[in-house]
């Protein structure tokens, strides 16, 4: 699909939180970009975000939006149960899409949503952001100069601690841990960041199982996630999630194992990446990004302008989803 334009013009649908500071300002800081629609189900709040971000038009209705001549791509920042259908709308009026993770509740809709821009020849990224962040960039670099040999196997651990009722009590949190809504609770929440960089660093998948349990029975989803990845290209990769843990035990580490050192760094927490080999300890440092998603949404804009490849393709997406349910069964 060729836009025949030389500068994207972007509507978000889903104007809340994760868009005030991650996302929504990097689409007008990105060279070839622009925000210029915004919507929410909610008027004044819609109103508000376009005030204070300095957004032109404002919607409370997406059809509205993606209706919007002026607007010719899609950013759709709502909660899972609806990537599919504000998804499919987009491609069908003839606009791209970069739709937030996950990309949808289940890999059949995230299926469907791949086919249909397809079908209608509109193109499609998911917002598996990390792999374009300058931190999981050098893992991948250090990686391909085998800083730690040949690697063996990746082990990570995330554990947080439960969530309080009151935190639960608050809608923005509350629906994270709603299957009809997030799918699979926090973890669909939180995995799809680490298992995308595990794609991205060693490729598809041999095999992939795992299972998971609702121990404290807080949430109507599972709260340990346990799952384990053979990948074609030999690494082994075993994680374990569990958001009813200790507040003392609280972790987020991925080591990656090799046969001359290993690496260690975190998906959500310190900017750096530790290298330990027999030759010492050597520790990268990065700088804290303002905007998470721009490096990201840079790629795509030049995607969506045929300057560049899809840097996180709907096919990727699929891939993730079908391990995010191999792991939870």
């Amino acid at each position: 699909m060729s836009l025949i334009a030389d500068r994207i013009k972007w509507g978000i649908i889903g104007c809340g939180d994760v868009t005030e500071v991650k996302s929504g300002p990097a689409f007008n800081k990105v060279p070839g970009s622009s925000l210029v629609a915004v919507m929410r189900r909610n008027a004044a709040k819609a109103e508000d975000y376009a005030k204070r971000h300095q957004v032109p038009v404002w919607y409370s209705d997406a059809l509205n939006l993606i209706n919007d001549k002026n607007v010719n791509a899609v950013y759709i920042a709502t909660p899972p149960s609806s990537h599919k259908e504000l998804t499919l709308l987009a491609l069908k009026a003839g606009k791209p899409v970069y739709v937030e993770k996950p990309m949808t509740t289940n890999a059949a809709d995230a299926k469907e949503m791949t086919a249909v821009a397809k079908q209608t020849n509109m193109k499609l990224s998911v917002a598996h952001y990390r792999r374009a962040q300058p931190k999981f960039k050098k893992v991948q670099q250090l990686l391909r100069e085998k800083a730690i040999g040949e690697v063996r196997l990746v082990q990570l651990n995330f554990y947080r601690k439960q969530l309080s009722a009151s935190e639960l009590s608050v809608s923005k949190t509350a629906w994270r841990v709603d299957p009809a809504i997030a799918g699979g609770g926090l973890f669909y929440d939180i995995a799809p960041h680490q298992l995308d960089i595990m794609f991205y660093y060693f490729g598809e998948a041999e095999h992939v199982q795992g299972f998971s349990a609702n121990q404290s029975k807080t949430y109507n989803a599972p709260d340990i996630v346990s799952g384990q990845i053979h990948f074609k290209s030999g690494v082994f990769f075993s994680g374990t999630w569990c958001f009813a843990a200790s507040a003392l035990a609280e972790q987020d580490e991925i080591t990656i194992i090799g046969s001359a050192g290993k690496m260690i760094f975190s998906a959500f927490g310190a900017n750096t990446v530790t290298v330990i080999t027999e030759d010492g300890k050597q520790v990268f440092s990065f700088d804290e990004l303002q905007h998470v998603q721009q490096p990201m949404i840079e790629q795509v804009v030049n995607y969506f302008l045929d300057k560049g490849a899809n840097p996180s393709s709907g096919e990727e997406g699929v891939m993730v989803m079908d391990w995010l349910e191999k792991f939870s069964v």
